[in-house]
């Protein structure tokens, strides 16, 4: 059996602990959180899995190690109903999914994990937030213009771009971002929430022994 290392709290882990629950992969779990063990991805055993020493980090049975939560969808993504069969369609899933990592998750999370970790009160001045703000519901907005016309990221179905961009939206008012505003991102997250084998932020597998 696979082991997932993640930060339940964290957006990043968070979308791949969903895409698995949607597939129904069974898994071991190993938290790591700011609050718990959190010298454990410092240790020289979790660095040889990943030498960045971050989670989520999925560790196979025969000891391979993949890291970055968006290659970790594709890994377990790769020929589900997730990911599109058409060329263009499949190409827009990837264009959203970069936009998560270069401009998303770089504003909106940051500022929501700002505001929730104590360890990173440092990053709390007017100046940053204000830029993390602004920065932030700029990505919403484009989220917003794709959302106000189709129901998905990319193409009439869940994919993983979607999977990839609800971890964070969904909690983005934790930043102080105003979500209840955007018509097209509010039915799009209750959307995502009914889908059968949605997981909530909170959930985590039962414990194997």
């Amino acid at each position: 059996m696979i082991t997932l290392y993640s930060m339940p709290s964290s957006g990043n882990s968070y979308k791949v602990r969903l895409l698995l629950a949607h597939l129904n992969v069974p898994y071991n779990h190993v938290a790591v959180e700011y609050d718990g063990d959190s010298t454990l991805t410092r240790t020289d055993d979790f660095l040889t899995k990943n030498p960045a020493g971050k989670v989520p980090t999925v560790e196979f049975d025969n000891g391979e190690c993949l890291s970055e939560s968006n290659a970790i969808l594709h890994y377990f993504g790769e020929g589900t109903r997730f990911v599109p069969q058409d060329r263009l369609t499949r190409a827009r899933m990837y264009q959203w999914m970069f936009f998560e990592q270069n401009f998303h998750e770089s504003t909106v999370a940051v500022r929501s994990a700002v505001y929730v970790y104590p360890q990173r009160e440092m990053d709390r001045s007017p100046e940053r937030l204000a830029a993390l703000l602004d920065a932030g519901h700029k990505a919403l907005d484009i989220m917003e213009a794709q959302l106000s016309n189709g129901p998905y990221l990319a193409g009439g179905s869940l994919s993983l771009a979607d999977i990839c961009l609800y971890g964070y939206t969904h909690s983005a008012e934790n930043g102080g971002f105003d979500i209840s505003s955007r018509k097209g991102i509010v039915q799009w997250i209750n959307r995502v929430r009914e889908e059968p084998g949605h997981v909530t932020l909170d959930w985590l597998p039962q414990p194997t022994f």
